[in-house]
């Protein structure tokens, strides 16, 4: 395997990989198997988001080091034709900053066995691109959205651009890019006063919220636990005004919690990624748009598949090396660890 040291704690670098077993799918050591492949299209991002990225942005990827749309397309047939993926998600940094966005989304819907696609995105752009993400086969989006105040938006963002996300939450909607799915991280101080309004006016109009834990991959490396709301405290805010009752469906390796709102059908989601780690159910597989593959969010190493991509490698080969990454996958991100060390990557080098 073709490894990058990204310099943070190792969980475990070398395994043995004549104990897997002869199966083409993504299985790894603790018996789980990755069908859910997370693709970052890109690392720019069009917002600033304080718990994200400095105001003035990050040194981003040159041209000539993101794959282009033919090595996107053949990675992704690879992980769905061969490797047992049935899902895959578009992220970012912003993937409506991508051009061949449109192509790529197509490309992924036409391939035979068609996996179900989805898009998280800020949602600025998603109201001049909606329509054509239909008529690709793109099946629904993620669509972040942290406050319902303007001026709190501004400060968050750095930008003024909240109309043009709630545009881009009403387009998907219309366009029928539905489940929309708003995804929400409360911040001390900040807006966690919002929790409720936020839970109102998803269901007003028809959206399924998610509360996300403020996890450690901002670009500062200034994330402290103690300031982040937990989902506890979440559900207690939102229990001020709402009455939340366990949902009765199976969790099985969703991130996000479920809770019926007053009695239902309404829901609410709340991904604990930090207190509550999810790590024993997780079938996800990561790819970064420089051609990273990591088998976990905080990963202790990539694998380079675009090097060997480029130098002409087999699908058989480029189908080990995915074999190999995930087989080697930890079995939590360890964040409860005294030896834990926030990747350098950060969320938007990464992809959600």
């Amino acid at each position: 395997m073709t490894a990058v040291d990204l310099g943070i704690p190792s969980v475990q670098s070398t395994v043995d990989m004549a104990a897997r077993p002869d199966t083409p799918e993504l299985v790894d050591r603790f018996g789980r198997v990755a069908r859910d492949l997370r693709v970052s299209l890109i690392d720019k991002c069009n917002l600033r988001c304080t718990y994200c990225m400095p105001a003035e942005g990050l040194p981003w990827l040159k041209r000539a080091e993101l794959l282009d749309t033919a090595e996107m397309v053949r990675l992704i047939r690879i992980a769905v034709e061969q490797l047992g993926v049935t899902t895959v998600r578009f992220t970012g940094g912003e993937p409506l900053l991508r051009k061949d966005l449109v192509d790529i989304v197509a490309a992924t819907s036409a391939l035979p066995s068609a996996p179900k696609t989805s898009l998280t995105t800020n949602g600025i752009n998603l109201g001049d691109w909606a329509a054509q993400l239909v008529d690709a086969g793109l099946d629904r989006v993620n669509v972040s959205l942290d406050t319902l105040d303007r001026q709190v938006f501004r400060e968050l963002t750095r930008r003024d651009r909240f109309d043009d996300v709630l545009a881009g939450l009403r387009a998907a909607k219309d366009t029928g890019l539905e489940p929309v799915k708003v995804n929400a991280v409360l911040m001390r101080g900040t807006n966690e006063h919002e929790a409720c309004d936020l839970l109102r006016y998803c269901i007003e109009h028809g959206y399924q919220l998610r509360f996300i834990e403020q996890m450690p991959l901002d670009a500062q490396h200034e994330w402290d636990r103690a300031q982040m709301i937990t989902a506890e405290e979440i559900l207690q805010l939102l229990g001020t005004e709402f009455t939340l009752t366990p949902h009765t469906a199976e969790r099985g390796s969703a991130p996000a919690e479920r809770w019926l709102v007053d009695g239902g059908p309404a829901t609410v989601g709340v991904i604990a990624s930090v207190t509550k780690p999810f790590c024993a159910a997780c079938d996800r597989t990561r790819l970064t748009a420089d051609g990273q593959l990591r088998s976990c969010l905080f990963s202790t190493t990539e694998t380079d598949l675009r090097g060997p991509l480029r130098d002409g490698a087999e699908d058989a080969e480029l189908m080990r090396l995915w074999q190999a990454t995930m087989w080697a996958k930890a079995a939590g991100h360890g964040m409860d660890s005294g030896e834990f060390a926030q990747p350098d990557r950060p969320m938007s080098a990464i992809g959600g």
